[in-house]
Order: C-alpha cells, then structure tokens, then sequence
C-alpha cells in the first residue's frame, strides 16, 4: 500500500522555503474510493505550491493522480495557509 501522505509530503518538502513548516493530513472522505489531502503550510509557500495560475498545483495533483491509480482510488488536494 502507498503512502499518499508521503509521496506529497516529498513532493512538496523541495519546493518550499521553510521545510519544517509543511504538512501534509489525510482527511476522512465520504466515499472509501475517495482520499483528500489538505497541503498546510506557510502563506507565502502556499502561493509558491500553488504557482502562477495554479500550473503547479495542477502539476501536483497529476503526479499524485499517478500515484493513486494503483491503489485503485480518486484523490482531492487542498492547499491551507496558516
């Protein structure tokens, strides 16, 4: 079984400034075909995750898709400032 949170947490981690501030969270979905992963970080490295017009978010979410496939399961990532 993959790690999801991992695989975004080592994806993420490089990217950032503050690498100590990141953190990645598994949240409960409603469906069992379903994994939401909320990304927190910083302000300032959110915006940097999330990139002019949200290309690398969007690139992100397509290496996770990856991921995902092989554990037969849809995934949803949500970026967080604190």
């Amino acid at each position: 079984m993959i790690e999801l949170e991992k695989v975004l947490t080592n994806l993420v981690k490089p990217i950032v400034d503050d690498k100590d501030s990141v953190s990645v969270k598994s949240m409960p979905s409603l469906s069992d075909k379903e994994v939401l992963l909320y990304v927190y970080a910083k302000s300032d490295d959110v915006a940097r995750l999330i990139g002019r017009q949200g290309q690398m978010a969007s690139a992100l979410r397509q290496m996770m898709a990856v991921a995902s496939r092989i554990e037969d399961k849809k995934i949803t990532i949500k970026f967080e400032s604190y």
